[in-house]
């Protein structure tokens, strides 16, 4: 019978085997935008980590894509349909959220409400 650990060490090589994976599939959210136009533009890069500004006017998305580990602020909320590798669902964003991810992750989200939403996202390298 196999050691607790070494299951724990398997089944984090498999979710690292499956993250690359996704990654290279996918855009990432600077290559990704919404029926051939941009949604997010370069504030900042360097060595580090890359500063992004994502813009979603009403009824305007963002193509499935991954994120890197990141941090996120939210310049002006709004309401979005998310679907992740946990569903579709309608979340309510308010202006001032922040949000952060360790791994690598992805998304595909749709500006269902009636304002323009703005987001800060910061990626670590």
């Amino acid at each position: 019978m196999k050691s607790n650990t070494t299951i724990s060490i398997f089944c984090s090589l498999m979710l690292f085997v499956l993250s690359c994976e996704e990654k290279k599939s996918l855009p990432d959210p600077l290559e990704a935008g919404w029926n051939g136009q941009a949604v997010c533009q370069v504030l900042e890069e360097n060595a580090e980590l890359r500063v992004l500004k994502c813009t979603f006017e009403p009824g305007v998305g963002h193509e499935k894509h991954y994120h890197n580990p990141h941090f996120g602020y939210t310049l002006v909320g709004g309401k979005f349909r998310i679907t992740d590798n946990s569903g579709t669902r309608e979340v309510n964003v308010p202006t001032g959220y922040t949000f952060s991810k360790d791994s690598i992750s992805s998304h595909e989200v749709l500006n269902i409400g009636e304002t323009t939403s703005v987001y800060l996202i910061m990626e670590y390298k």
